[in-house]
């Protein structure tokens, strides 16, 4: 496109969520940005099963799966009416893995144009003890993704005079 008065006009989204108010404020973000006629969204959650893989299948531990399923088709049923409001067709999906990776593949599989992630902006331990699945997809993705940062409200108070 370099040289070109084309806009970039992305087909197919992938919006990752994971239910948090920082993923809806992304959905939110991603929708109203990148509404084209047309334009497919795929509103994905992840579960992430690093912490299950070496542990045998019991009751308990299926449980838990079958309640973090239902976790991510209210988060991804976020994204599904959002987007169905602003007149884009949407699929919802809930994959198991590791986020990062299970973003990127069904990105690449799907042929995916965009993704679009939202981020906590944790620093320092936090961030190093929980990883960031927004940097890990910035970092794997050979597509462009965005990357929305929470934004804390900031109160304002008006001056008052001595």
């Amino acid at each position: 496109m370099e040289g070109s008065n084309e806009k970039f006009k992305p087909q197919k989204i992938l919006i990752a969520t994971d239910g948090s108010e920082a993923s809806e404020k992304a959905a939110d973000f991603g929708i109203e940005t990148l509404r084209f006629e047309g334009a497919k969204v795929y509103a994905v959650y992840v579960i992430d099963t690093g912490s299950y893989g070496s542990v045998p299948v019991d009751e308990k531990k299926f449980k838990k799966i079958e309640r973090l399923e239902e976790i991510g088709h209210k988060a991804t049923s976020y994204v599904e009416k959002k987007a169905t409001a602003a007149g884009m067709k949407v699929e919802s999906i809930v994959l198991k893995g590791n986020p990062a990776e299970e973003i990127v593949d069904f990105a690449e599989e799907q042929r995916v144009d965009m993704i679009v992630v939202g981020s906590l902006g944790k620093s320092g331990i936090k961030r190093f003890m929980l990883g960031s699945v927004s940097e890990k997809v910035v970092r794997r993705a050979k597509i462009p993704v965005l990357v929305v940062r929470e934004q804390k409200e900031i109160k304002l108070r008006a001056a008052t005079p001595p």
